[in-house]
């Protein structure tokens, strides 16, 4: 699971200095609004001297240049490229006094969140020597994500069917369904990375707060549908020794444990290749519980389904 594009934001320090948080609840996972100060830095008592003072006095030096270039230029005492070079450094020093000087607060430089989200993560530490550019932190929204799978090579012939696809992810086994969260297909390779034997399959959809970004999950494409097959819910199924049995309904109170094959899964329905018949009622749900109950001679009441 990926941030999509423009769903994440990286903090730099717009200045050389210490950082200190600007509120000591900062931690990751803090939501955080879009101008709210989260660090501040301070260039005061270091060796290197005040970072504001030293790119506040570079800036007027270049607009001091800048403006005396401008004057020399119309006259053709300078040549344009001469210009345009005292120009571009007026320029670059004009961005760096206003990254510094439009957040300057009596404790130094503060630098805020770009976007309205959540800390994903805090790379620096309270009173940690910064510099320029350094990345501090990243802020998520963490609304849409991308579901990236990487799907075998031998399977490429396939792939131009794939439509959507279904994942589940480890920390509720729950099944989610991208047709259910405003997913779409974004890509995917036409060609393997040299390092490996898998194609990338990419897809975006709405996080409604339920699924982690970064997060490993288990994916089930979907392409065509398979006409007149038989059919059951995943949670049918029980497992014993790699061999998948269902618990069929034989009259009002009693089951029979059945060996089944499968075929293809899509996370919530399952192909049976071989062992049940259309008509055949199966328990669906507490499938394990029957199975307990049978190894101690108990059958208890299970939720059955036709097929």
């Amino acid at each position: 699971m990926l941030a999509a594009p423009g769903d994440e934001a990286v903090i730099v320090a717009t200045s050389n200095g210490v950082v200190s948080f600007s509120s000591n609840k900062l931690t990751e996972g803090t939501k955080v609004q879009k101008g709210q100060s989260l660090f501040q830095i301070s260039s005061k008592d270091i060796a290197e001297g005040d970072y504001y003072t030293k790119v506040k006095a570079t800036y007027e030096a270049a607009k001091a240049s800048y403006d005396r270039a401008e004057a020399l230029v119309k006259d053709k005492i300078i040549s344009q490229k001469e210009f345009e070079s005292t120009k571009l450094e007026f320029e670059n020093a004009k961005t760096a006094y206003d990254a510094v000087s439009n957040n300057k607060t009596a404790k130094g430089v503060s630098v805020n969140a770009p976007i309205n989200g959540h800390m994903k993560n805090i790379l620096v530490k309270e009173g940690e020597y910064i510099t320029v550019g350094q990345p501090l932190a990243t802020v998520s929204q963490n609304q849409r994500l991308v579901l990236r799978a990487e799907v075998s090579q031998r399977y490429y012939n396939a792939m131009q069917s794939v439509k959507s696809a279904n994942f589940k992810t480890p920390y509720d086994n729950k099944v989610y369904s991208l047709e259910d969260l405003n997913g779409r297909l974004l890509s995917f390779g036409k060609t393997s990375n040299e390092n490996s034997f898998f194609i990338p399959v990419s897809f975006e959809f709405d996080n409604k707060g339920e699924v982690i970004p970064g997060s490993f999950v288990e994916v089930y494409l979907i392409s065509a549908p398979i006409e007149n097959t038989l059919s059951i819910p995943v949670s049918a199924l029980t497992n014993e020794m790699g061999i998948h049995y269902v618990y069929v309904q034989i009259d009002e109170e009693g089951y029979r444990k059945q060996e089944v094959a499968l075929g293809a899964n899509n996370g919530k329905e399952v192909q049976i290749i071989k062992g049940l018949h259309p008509g055949d009622r199966v328990v669906t749900k507490g499938a394990y519980q029957v199975k307990m109950a049978s190894a101690s001679g108990a059958i208890p009441h299970g939720h059955s389904h036709e097929h």
